[in-house]
């Protein structure tokens, strides 16, 4: 009798997680609508969480996702016979849009259907249906478990007997709020802007993650300045 384990076929190999070499990142910016974009690099403050992708976006966050073409070959590997359709079709006979310009779509695996929603992302013209085709397969694949560890941005099965996170630290609380109120007064007019003086002062470091060391430094050199400003 062989000890190999079944491998997961069919429905279940959609819930099997993705290896790295599949698995990119994607910058989700921080606010809408925001228009202030430049090169993630470090030293820059476009990236909010220390990965630099080397992009060209406003401040955001890193997200992994798995693409258009990985989603395809697990489809194919657990159902070659896996077909998708638009759930509604225009006058046109073209797959109709929403009212924002999304699209929904019926994917059916293995003879079980679900719905997906895909956007564009920002994009126009044929990238955008294609963007839109992309982004439902991969919501309509983690209906079926696809990545969903992915989607999810914890563990979705741990975490329930675990302690509650300890609170912040009162002194580095403090000495946050210092700094805010003295960039503020040297002409600090955002938190963005705020984040990039203190990487293009600080080697680079993320604001974000700065030590209570690394902060000090940084209102040690800004008071030095402020001083400085008062004497002149």
């Amino acid at each position: 009798m062989s000890d190999t384990a079944k491998k997961p076929e069919g429905l279940d190999l959609l819930r099997v997680p993705f290896p790295a070499s599949q698995i990119s990142k994607l910058p989700k910016q921080m606010r809408r609508g925001d228009q202030d974009k430049g090169k993630c690099a470090r030293g820059s403050a476009y990236s909010a969480d220390g990965y630099y992708c080397g992009g060209r976006h406003a401040r955001s966050i890193h997200l992994d996702y798995v693409g258009h073409a990985a989603i395809t070959d697990r489809l194919l590997d657990a159902d070659p016979g896996w077909t998708w359709e638009p759930v509604a079709f225009g006058q046109d006979g073209l797959p109709a849009l929403d009212a924002d310009g999304g699209l929904w779509i019926r994917l059916t695996v293995c003879g079980v259907t679900r719905l997906g929603y895909g956007d564009a992302q920002g994009k126009t013209g044929g990238d955008a249906m294609k963007e839109r085709i992309g982004d439902a397969l991969r919501n309509a694949a983690m209906r079926f478990g696809a990545a969903l560890d992915l989607w999810h941005k914890g563990d979705l099965h741990s975490g329930e007997n675990e302690p509650p996170p300890e609170p912040p630290d009162a002194a580095l609380v403090d000495l946050k709020r210092q700094v805010w109120e003295t960039a503020k007064a040297s002409g600090v007019e955002s938190a963005d802007h705020l984040a990039h003086d203190f990487a293009s002062r600080m080697d680079g470091l993320v604001l974000a993650d700065a030590s209570a060391d690394e902060l000090a430094a940084y209102l040690a050199l800004l008071q030095h300045e402020a001083s400085l400003r008062e004497a002149s």
